[in-house]
């Protein structure tokens, strides 16, 4: 009955495409048209079946705007120019507006988005207005709930420092088209996002958009939701339970490495990213707190890495002269010292014996694992009793001395790791992929990291890498010397245990590399929080016309 009535035939009438007389058909869900089997525009052919092979059709929450587009006829008049027999001729224009046009989403190769425009030109005006008047009221209702009001932050030093210039040459015109209204903050420090969104009300606009890298979207990320739990009058604990903010984050990408962006819509395209923005698509993202000692530190949704990838980060701090270059720079240094740090983790893996980082899945657009962990994880802290016992099932502890730390809430993809460097991971499932790469030699070491940029490889299939699924997990650094009687904290007693120790140099403690930003305490505390903050976009749409891989729409 659903279907039925989406289908249900709004407005038809016989109008002209590019000088062919068309049926023009409109539901609640598609704008559709196909030519008319007498070539007249006076047929109406309201018995015709609604879609043909010789159709085309067009999603509604796909069409980005619809306007009035003027007709322009050309006409010539001469006039004898004051009392002598010249003539002066002049070309006089009269604008017609008894057409109006669509402009819709078009998809290109790589996942990208573009805009298209189509004209349709009515009998009279009357009709033009009854067309445009009845296409924006349903793009306007509720079930799309498209934004109206958008704050905007744009980060003029990021990446290649063109932040600016995207948004003014590439999204502004497209927010302008579709009718949407901006207030545009042009950031002018670290941390100058976050502290506005903390003392601004938000109930005036429906998103925040930043247009930057993952730095700026941890920004906006923690701004929005340190102002709703500061709202709710939330603390923000190990054991606190976050709410879901109201209001949505866009991304359009200016980055360095744009692993957010790259992970939900497939590509780091500016223009795809606003499409996605302007059609209100919306899909909600895991979200990691990071807590040292009981006390927050930091939201964080693609990386969290100590080690290898922390050594990274605080080293391209001095070089930021470099550019995004920077990064491959200071990756070849930190990779020819080849580090080890000394530490135990302790983790509770996923309830879901069926899910890890190895089973091949994909998270397309409509993931149904997705679906299903928003619906059935109701717990995203740690289980507890009446009593406030922590829940031991499921939880393990590994020590050693280790290259990386890594946890993962989305495939982290980017231009240099085109299937991520968690290729099976879900943007909604509740979970972490926690990566444990135990200390190994150089080369070792660059196989993995040359894994992670080729297509079907497997960057965990080596012995001294370890990968598991968890719903949290703990880490501190071990002192040197210390083995298996050293004074830890201890773990839930039936945590099982795996130690591995050779008699090698200490190294002192790394730091931890959240979403590109440094966090100095080196033991924390991660807890995962299942679909917390919903951005502008719908996942990657799986390719068509290729060979399925298994993905989790389709599982």
């Amino acid at each position: 009955m659903a279907t039925d009535a989406c289908n249900e035939t709004i407005l038809q009438t016989s109008l002209e495409i590019e000088g062919k007389a068309s049926v023009v058909t409109l539901t609640k869900t598609h704008l559709s048209w196909e030519p008319s089997s007498t070539g007249k525009t006076s047929d109406l052919l309201t018995t015709e079946p609604l879609f043909r092979t010789n159709s085309r059709s067009v999603e509604l929450r796909e069409i980005i705007a619809v306007h009035v587009e003027k007709a322009q006829t050309s006409e010539t008049r001469c006039v004898h120019r004051g009392r002598s027999s010249e003539m002066c001729c002049m070309e006089m224009t009269s604008m017609h507006p008894d057409a109006f046009c669509i402009h819709h989403v078009t998809r290109q190769p790589k996942h990208k988005w573009r805009d298209r425009k189509v004209v349709f030109h009515c009998p009279d005006t009357v009709m033009c207005q009854k067309w445009i008047d009845t296409i924006n009221n349903l793009l306007n209702s509720s079930e799309l709930n498209r934004p109206k009001h958008l704050l905007v932050f744009v980060n003029p030093y990021g990446g290649k420092r063109k932040g600016p210039k995207i948004y003014r040459e590439k999204v502004a015109p497209l927010f302008e088209l579709a009718g949407i209204t901006t207030d545009v903050i042009i950031t002018e420090h670290a941390n100058h996002a976050k502290d506005h969104i903390r003392d601004t009300d938000l109930t005036k606009v429906d998103g925040l958009i930043c247009v930057g890298g993952d730095g700026m979207f941890s920004e906006l990320l923690n701004g929005l939701l340190t102002h709703t739990e500061q709202d709710l009058g939330i603390a923000q604990t190990p054991d606190h339970r976050p709410v879901t903010p109201s209001v949505r984050i866009g991304i359009i990408p200016a980055g360095s490495t744009d692993t957010v962006v790259y992970s939900t819509t497939g590509t780091n395209d500016p223009v795809t990213s606003a499409l996605h923005i302007i059609t209100g698509d919306s899909i909600g993202i895991d979200v990691t707190g990071v807590f040292h000692r009981n006390q927050f530190i930091t939201y964080n949704v693609s990386m969290l890495a100590y080690g290898y990838y922390g050594d990274v980060l605080v080293d391209s701090e001095q070089h930021r002269w470099m550019g995004p270059k920077r990064y491959d720079w200071c990756g070849f240094k930190k990779f020819m010292s080849n580090k080890w740090y000394e530490g135990e983790v302790t983790f509770r893996v996923s309830p879901n014996s069926d899910s890890n980082p190895r089973d091949g899945t994909r998270c397309w657009a409509g993931c149904k694992i997705c679906k299903e962990s928003k619906e059935n994880l109701s717990d995203t802290s740690p289980a507890s009793t009446e009593d406030g016992a922590k829940d031991t099932a499921g939880w393990q502890t590994v020590k050693g001395r280790f290259v990386g730390i890594n946890s993962f809430v989305m495939s982290c993809k980017c231009g240099k790791s085109p299937e991520g460097v968690s290729p099976c991971c879900h943007l909604g499932d509740g979970c972490a992929d926690l990566t444990i790469i135990n200390h190994c030699s150089r080369a070792n070491y660059g196989r993995h990291l040359y894994r992670c940029m080729v297509k079907k490889a497997d960057q965990f299939d080596l012995s001294f890498i370890q990968v598991y699924r968890v719903r949290e997990f703990t880490f501190r650094p071990l002192p040197e010397g210390a083995d298996e009687n050293s004074e830890t904290e201890n773990p839930p007693e039936n945590a099982q245990q795996t130690t591995d120790f050779t008699p090698l140099r200490q190294q002192h403690h790394s730091v931890w590399n959240c979403d590109g930003e440094l966090v100095q305490y080196p033991d924390i505390t991660v807890k995962i929080y299942c679909q917390l903050v919903n951005i502008f976009a719908r996942g990657i749409e799986e390719p068509m016309g290729k060979e399925a891989i298994q993905s989790g729409s389709s599982a």
